[in-house]
């Protein structure tokens, strides 16, 4: 069996919008991998703390389905969903390499917030030895220090790929806000999520 090269996108996709898209589609080029799996958290821990609102799984597992329908190299998944208790990025790739096999490479797509918080994950540096950080940019942040992270997890900067990818300035706050306000989110998000959003009255 050949080596199988598996992209994931992990994320709360409140909603996913296609800043999401754009970035998993260069990605997914750029590193040559076979599919992007896109992994919605069902109860992503570092957010819970922060005593943070979020939109039911059904709800936000249904857009992702929409926005992704169509394009052959992206696969929802829903076993973060599915897993009881808080979301941990290492249970995720963990569960996945016995699911794909030992020949799997895993790619685990982050931004530089999520990056910069690395040292709070759990067990990051075993999560470092079980799959490649992919590191891609973002309107406003800075690039991370890969010397501090060195610092607080040895080893890490030799796990991550720095990535640069087309700098799409559109978050899942500024669409949730412009829903409230009753503003249009057209551009922002697919056009079958901005119906979905509208059908069932999410974010107002």
């Amino acid at each position: 069996m050949t080596a199988r090269k598996i992209g994931v996108l992990g994320g709360t996709f409140d909603p996913v919008h296609l800043g999401h898209l754009i970035v998993a589609a260069d990605v997914r080029a750029k590193l040559g991998l076979s599919r992007v799996l896109f992994v919605p958290a069902g109860k992503p821990w570092l957010k819970l703390k922060e005593e943070k609102k979020i939109t039911a799984a059904e709800h936000r597992l249904a857009m992702v389905r929409l926005a992704i329908k169509g394009n052959p190299y992206f696969k929802v998944s829903t076993m973060e969903i599915d897993r009881p208790g808080s979301s941990y990025s290492i249970d995720t790739v963990s569960e996945l390499k016995s699911k794909l096999g030992p020949k799997a490479e895993i790619y685990f797509i982050v931004g530089p917030d999520a990056l910069a918080e690395l040292p709070q994950w759990k067990e990051p540096a075993r999560l470092i030895e079980a799959c490649q950080l992919v590191a891609i940019g973002r309107p406003g942040y800075r690039k991370v220090n890969l010397r501090a992270l060195e610092r607080s997890v040895p080893g890490a900067a030799q796990r991550i790929v720095l990535l640069d990818v087309p700098q799409i300035d559109i978050s899942s706050t500024e669409i949730r806000k412009r829903v409230a306000q009753g503003q249009s989110i057209r551009r922002l998000v697919p056009e079958a999520v901005e119906k979905y959003i509208e059908k069932h009255k999410l974010y107002r």
